[in-house]
């Protein structure tokens, strides 16, 4: 993910839709739009499911979470290394093997026996997911030019819209009506049609550094990969976010809490030194003392792990305490999204010529206004309506900041490390939002340990809402400083310059971001 891609070609020559086909040249657009569209929904559409699952596998609180962290977790691990896999190897070729990798996780996930295999399945379908979004922009790019480049990003850009506001709904559709493992199980069919396509119509296209040479067998060493930087980046994110869980449920001080956390500090400082001295890291540490990139990447992090997260925690609240059905809790949400939507598609043209500190920072700002006036809202006698003003103007902040975001980013990074850049804030958004659905259900357990075994089911409604108020303070005052960050320190250099397609790629790299994101749009 660190250099330009170039226009590729398809196999024998041909581009796709060659041969006089109508709207052949489109076939691509379907291909990848389609992938980006599943493993979207595969994020928003479990958390309606979640109270089904803990039912008919007999799953823990912190078993939930970790089906929903270990997706984000194994995506935001993996992001970099495979923008440089695909690089070196083809970007089609690692397309298909993360939709097929994807495709077969979702089996898996659907004939789960126990939560334990659900988890497995799900740190796969993550795999596959960072496989796909490390290619889809590059693919498009290499597929199209000019007015086409243009009008296939927006297109692309527009299904993240539709499957964060169809997401929950679908969910809770497939969950009311047939069973939660459907909800893994319709990924099989479009990820097959996908696979078609792709191999049929859309072009390869490799990195443009030197392709290296090749051994014996004729394939590149996989020595260009930064492996120990990879591992260590992995090993940092993992160990955090289980030390984070395992705390708030074993305690802080216990010794495999400290264990995890320690070894966290541990595998980034190995991350650091990997870093500074191999000859193509993943992450050149340099663009972190330009301030602009630094802030906008805090940004990213900062945006997920308050703006989506919590939306778990709901979840579960309107259905195990109000008694919604899984087709309402997934309504119930989705004024967020379609909100976000809306922003998105009247003052998209509008975002990207103001001051890239503006949108960011002020949606970042009304974010945390609308998580602040869900909490002041919500108290032991209040229903799901309550939530409703405040995912609104909580939708407004992201539809104004995530549009912007990575096309800023790569404004504030050097022309050649615009592919790292991109990659960086992905990965960072991703983490953002593992590290927030850890860290908040710390809290959200602690307020149910509370509850003494045969507590009335008011005092269970009480804990549950002491909890979510906790948590919604926290990240509503999360986005805020997250908003003062970046209007105090991001400047208006922050911003790329290319022509409409180039543009509206860059707008478009947001949007793999939000695959973390439920609800998000």
């Amino acid at each position: 993910m660190r250099s330009t891609p170039e226009r590729g070609t398809a196999a024998g020559g041909r581009t796709p839709g060659a041969g006089g086909e109508p709207g052949g040249k489109w076939w691509p657009l379907v291909a990848i739009a389609l992938g980006n569209f599943l493993l979207l929904v595969d994020v928003t559409i479990v958390n309606t499911a979640l109270p089904r699952i803990a039912d008919g596998l007999g799953a823990t609180l912190t078993s939930l979470q970790w089906v929903l962290d270990i997706y984000a977790l194994a995506l935001a691990a993996l992001l970099m290394v495979a923008g440089s896999a695909a690089d070196l190897f083809g970007r089609r070729r690692l397309y298909v093997a993360g939709l097929t990798l994807f495709a077969l996780a979702s089996l898996v996930c659907g004939l789960a026996p126990d939560a334990g295999v659900l988890v497995a399945a799900r740190a796969v379908q993550g795999a596959g997911a960072a496989a796909m979004v490390a290619t889809n922009a590059p693919l498009l790019m290499a597929a199209y030019q000019g007015r086409d480049r243009g009008v296939a990003f927006g297109v692309w850009g527009g299904t993240n819209g539709a499957a964060a506001a169809i997401g929950p709904v679908l969910g809770g559709l497939l969950t009311e009506y047939v069973d939660w493992r459907a909800i893994f199980l319709v990924n099989l069919p479009p990820a097959a049609v996908a696979v078609w396509i792709t191999v049929r119509r859309v072009p390869e296209s490799h990195g443009t550094l030197p392709r290296p040479r090749t051994d014996s067998a004729g394939k590149a060493p996989l020595a260009r990969i930064d492996w120990p930087g990879a591992a260590s980046f992995t090993a940092c994110a993992g160990a955090l976010t289980y030390g984070l869980m395992r705390g708030g449920d074993q305690g802080w001080t216990e010794a495999g809490t400290l264990t995890a956390l320690g070894g966290a500090v541990l595998a980034l400082l190995v991350f650091v030194v990997v870093e500074r001295r191999v000859q193509r890291p993943l992450l050149d540490l340099g663009l972190l003392r330009r301030p602009s990139f630094a802030a906008l990447l805090a940004a990213a992090l900062l945006l997920q792990a308050a703006a989506f997260p919590y939306l778990t925690f709901v979840g579960l609240w309107v259905q195990n305490i109000l008694g919604l059905s899984p087709v309402q809790a997934g309504l119930a949400v989705t004024p967020m999204a379609l909100m976000s939507l809306l922003v998105g598609a009247l003052g998209g043209r509008l975002l990207q010529r103001m001051a890239p500190q503006l949108p960011v920072g002020i949606g970042l700002l009304l974010v945390g206004a609308g998580v602040l006036l869900e909490y002041a809202l919500l108290d032991d006698g209040a229903g799901w309506a309550a939530l409703l003003p405040g995912l609104a103007i909580s939708g407004l902040g992201i539809g104004a900041a995530m549009p912007v975001l990575v096309s800023a980013a790569l404004g504030a990074a050097p022309p050649q490390r615009a592919g790292m850049a991109s990659g960086a804030v992905n990965t960072s958004q991703q983490l953002g939002y593992a590290v927030g659905i850890a860290a908040l259900g710390t809290v959200f357990a602690d307020a149910l340990h509370d509850v003494r075994p045969g507590a009335s089911r008011t005092a269970i409604a009480a804990a549950h809402v002491s909890g979510l108020t906790d948590i919604l303070l926290i990240s509503g005052t999360v986005a805020l400083a997250g908003g003062v960050l970046v209007l105090a320190v991001v400047r208006r250099g922050a911003r790329g310059d290319g022509d409409d397609g180039d543009r509206a790629a860059a707008r478009a790299a947001a949007t793999p971001a939000r695959a973390g994101a439920p609800g998000g749009a």
